[in-house]
């Protein structure tokens, strides 16, 4: 990796030193294992980002201003609302931003074993995906698994139902619209396919599941799938999306250990291949399935009932949009990649992140380069 010159270390020294200034007022001693819950009708998080990348000039962003509404009609009926603003502008057919309805939902709260939610729902797969918040995770991008395999932040327009069986037993079920597979792509996979409750096609209805194990002290295992298919008559497509995902989190004392891995089926994917080609005359390179997995190791430097908390922590990611491939088609190993993140994220407050980090991301190509870059990024809860 190229060396950093003297004024942009001295840029991010100084970012670090602003952000890890102690808060005024009294400080909060709990851990910042998950951001604390908004009792208010108002609540939210942000975060913005310094981004470094070897041989690049540094980008500074704010990448997300997001404000959730909350709203009890009675005991047993409530509303939650999310909207989110990333990259600070919107401006018309322009890509500098994106404003997006990601939670739109009601709650009909029948009884701690079984409560229906209908609206625009997150849907639940992984350990991302519905708890996203900056204080969350470390490091100050999501993780690339959460981002390319499970295409965080995933939300569509369904219904469905919710709640606990038995003692730490928790479980998501909902029916929701299908991914529009005719947005796939080698790069990202199904990420595309998101309709984002935007006139969705819902020819065929998808399905997604979400199954918690938390009655272990600091062990959360889940699993989570999904299956959908799209249909499109022009030209007709019968493409099936079937997505199985597995994750574990644990925490004892100062050790925070967690890992995810998520596979990707798609049926036919070499008559969509096909199909898309003749619509746009370049075959995207679908594959048949896409794998991904990370696992992430954790440190508190500092107690957790100081009043500030600071986590070293080193995670591997393996994702590979191209895993297996139709018949009569080739992979493409620029999009096998794998990642090295070590870094630090700081708590001056349990819902106050403060995070930085290096990246080491390369593929199996030997063409491409592998990629060096320093993150800097300030998020927060409220």
């Amino acid at each position: 990796m190229k060396s950093l010159s003297l004024r942009q270390l001295a840029g991010i020294a100084c970012f670090w030193a602003i952000a890890i200034a102690p808060a005024s007022g009294a400080a909060q001693t709990a851990a910042a294992a998950e951001p604390t819950s908004s009792t208010g009708p108002l609540s939210g998080y942000m975060d913005f980002h310094f981004n470094k990348a070897d041989g690049e000039p540094g980008v500074l962003d704010f990448h997300r201003f997001v404000l959730l509404v909350n709203h009890t009609f009675s005991p047993k009926l409530r509303f939650v609302g999310e909207i989110e603003l990333e990259h600070a502008l919107v401006e018309g057919l322009e890509e500098a931003g994106e404003l997006e309805l990601e939670q739109a939902y009601l709650d009909f709260l029948l009884s701690r074993q079984f409560n229906v939610r209908a609206g625009m729902v997150l849907v639940p797969i992984g350990i991302i995906n519905e708890r996203h918040e900056p204080p969350v995770f470390n490091g100050v991008e999501r993780p690339f698994v959460d981002t390319v395999i499970v295409p965080t932040t995933w939300f569509e327009v369904g219904a469905g139902v919710h709640g606990e069986l038995g003692q730490g037993l928790r479980y998501r079920a909902y029916a929701l619209a299908p991914l529009d597979a005719l947005e796939f792509d080698a790069e990202e996979g199904i990420r595309g396919g998101r309709q984002k409750g935007s006139e969705s096609d819902v020819r065929n209805v998808a399905f997604a599941g979400r199954l918690e194990y938390r009655a272990v002290r600091g062990l959360t295992i889940g699993a989570s799938v999904w299956t959908g298919e799209s249909s499109f008559a022009t030209p007709r497509l019968d493409t099936t999306v079937n997505i199985g995902e597995i994750d574990a989190r644990y925490r004892r004392d100062r050790l925070e250990l967690r890992g995810q891995f998520a596979h990707v089926g798609i049926s036919d994917a070499a008559r969509l291949n096909d199909a898309l080609a003749r619509l746009t005359g370049v075959s995207p390179n679908i594959a048949r399935s896409l794998r991904g997995f990370y696992g992430e190791a954790g440190y508190r430097f500092w107690n957790a009932g100081a009043p500030r908390d600071l986590v070293g922590f080193v995670r591997y990611e393996n994702f590979d949009t191209q895993f297996r491939m139709p018949d009569g088609f080739l992979p493409l190993k620029e999009f096998d990649r794998d990642a090295w993140v070590v870094g630090l994220t700081h708590y001056p407050d349990p819902d106050v992140a403060v995070k930085f980090d290096y990246v080491r991301l390369r593929n199996q190509s030997g063409l491409l380069p592998t990629r060096h870059v320093l993150n800097a990024g300030l998020g927060w809860w409220f």
